[in-house]
C-alpha cells in the first residue's frame, strides 16, 4: 500500500473515525484504525457496537490495507507539518510516514485481523438536512439515561409517523421530545432506538448546512451517511416508554416566562448547590412572578423571575441541573410556557408560540421542611 494526500484531510478523517475505536479491547485491531487504499482512501474505526468510516481523496500508487494504532497514528499526523503526507506499508505491516523533513517508521497490524463491519439492509430510508438533525439531537440527547439498568433508555427513540420525525429521550426523571415534518418522498412509518453514544458522534460530524443526511434503517443496524462519512450503529432492543401517555395534556396552571431571564435566575440561585451540598431549587409560582429559593449548608439564595400568568402560590422543588438542561436545549425560543398541575406531578415546558416542535417534561423533587 502506498499513497499521498493532504495532511489536513487525513488528520480530519482520523479524528472522525477514532470516535468509534475501542479504548481497550482483547482484540488489538479494534484499538486501531483500518486504512484501505483503493479508488479512494478509507479510514475506519469500529468497536463492535458502532463503526465510522470516511473517504478522502488521495494519489494512490499502490492499493492495500493495514491497521494502525488510533492514538499513536492520530497524534503522529496531527503533529506533522502542513503539506503532503506519504503513507506506505509493506507485506509485513511495516509502515512508513513522511511529510516534509519528518519521517516515522513503525509496525502496524494485519488488516485480516480487523472484524468486518455489519452491512445495513436498508428496509427504510429517511433524508433530512444535517443542520436539522444536529439541532434535533442537541435538543434531546441531554435526557438520555447513563444507567445500564434499562439499556433501552441509553438511546433516543426515532419515530416516523405520517411524514413527521419525532425524537424522544428519557432517563426516568425527565423527558425530551422534538418533532419535525420530513419533506420529500413518502417515508414508511417506523420506529427505532439509536444509542446515545452514536448520536453524540453524529451530532459532532453533522455541519450547520442544508446538505442531506441519509438514514438507512435495517433490521438490526442503522446507518447515517453524512457527506463522505458513514456511521453504522446497532439498534437498541426493548420496549421504550409510551411517551404519549406519559406527557399530561391538561394543566391547572400555565405561566409564560422569558427563557433568558428564567435561566439567569435559576443559574444565580443554584450557585450554592454542589455535589457535596445538594438541594432542590424551590419555585413558588405567584401572580406575575416566580419566587426562587435554595437552601444548602453553604447558605441561602433567593431571586425572583417575572412571568405572565399565575400559579396561585403553587410551590414545587426541582433539580437545578435538570431544569437548566431543558432551558438550554430550548435555544431559539424567546418565550416558554411552564405548565403545572400539582407539587408532585410532572412539569411540562414548551414553546409559547404554540409551534409544538419541542416538549420537555421534568419530575419534581419532593420538598422537605428546611429545603
Amino acid at each position: 500500500m502506498k499513497f499521498t494526500c493532504e495532511k489536513y484531510l487525513l488528520q480530519s478523517a482520523c479524528a472522525i473515525a477514532s470516535r468509534a475505536t475501542a479504548s481497550k479491547s482483547p482484540i488489538p485491531a479494534l484499538e486501531g484504525l483500518l486504512i484501505q487504499a483503493d479508488t479512494d482512501v478509507r479510514v475506519t474505526g469500529y468497536d463492535l457496537k458502532e463503526g465510522i468510516y470516511t473517504n478522502i481523496g488521495a494519489d494512490i500508487e499502490q492499493t492495500g490495507s493495514v491497521v494502525v494504532g488510533a492514538r499513536l497514528f492520530g497524534e503522529m499526523i496531527r503533529r506533522l507539518p502542513d503539506g503532503i503526507v506519504s503513507i506506505s506499508a509493506d507485506d509485513n505491516e511495516n509502515i512508513n510516514v513522511k511529510c516534509g523533513k519528518s519521517e516515522f517508521n513503525f509496525m502496524g497490524i494485519s488488516a485480516e485481523d480487523y472484524p468486518e463491519m455489519p452491512s445495513v439492509d436498508g428496509l427504510n430510508h429517511v433524508e433530512l438536512p444535517q443542520k436539522l438533525l444536529k439541532n434535533m439531537i442537541n435538543q434531546t440527547i441531554f435526557a438520555v439515561s447513563d444507567s445500564d439498568v434499562r439499556p433501552i433508555y441509553t438511546g433516543t427513540l426515532f419515530e416516523i409517523e405520517d411524514g413527521e420525525l419525532t425524537l424522544v429521550s428519557v432517563d426516568g426523571y425527565r423527558l425530551a421530545k422534538r418533532c419535525e415534518k420530513i419533506e420529500g418522498k413518502d417515508v414508511e412509518n417506523c420506529s427505532f432506538v439509536v444509542p446515545g453514544s452514536a448520536l453524540s458522534d453524529i451530532e459532532r460530524i453533522c455541519g450547520d448546512t442544508e446538505d442531506s443526511v441519509s438514514i438507512a434503517v435495517g433490521a438490526k443496524h442503522i446507518s447515517f451517511s453524512i457527506g463522505e462519512t458513514v456511521v453504522v450503529t446497532r439498534r437498541l432492543e426493548g420496549e421504550f416508554l409510551n411517551y404519549r401517555k406519559s406527557i399530561p395534556d391538561k394543566f391547572r396552571f400555565t405561566v409564560q416566562v422569558e427563557r433568558a431571564e428564567f435561566m439567569s435566575t435559576i443559574d444565580r440561585v443554584a450557585l450554592i448547590v454542589s455535589e457535596k451540598n445538594s438541594s432542590p431549587v424551590r419555585l413558588s409560582f405567584n401572580d406575575g412572578s416566580i419566587d426562587c429559593l435554595c437552601v444548602t449548608p453553604i447558605g441561602k439564595a433567593e431571586d425572583i423571575c417575572t412571568c405572565e400568568g399565575s400559579g396561585e402560590g403553587l410551590e414545587i422543588g426541582f433539580n437545578d441541573r435538570y431544569l437548566m438542561d431543558a432551558l438550554k436545549a430550548a435555544s431559539g425560543t424567546d418565550k416558554l410556557n411552564i405548565c403545572l398541575n400539582t407539587a408532585s406531578s410532572p412539569c411540562v415546558i414548551d414553546a409559547a408560540d404554540g409551534s409544538g416542535t419541542f416538549t420537555y417534561m421534568i419530575l419534581p423533587v419532593r420538598l422537605r421542611a428546611g429545603d
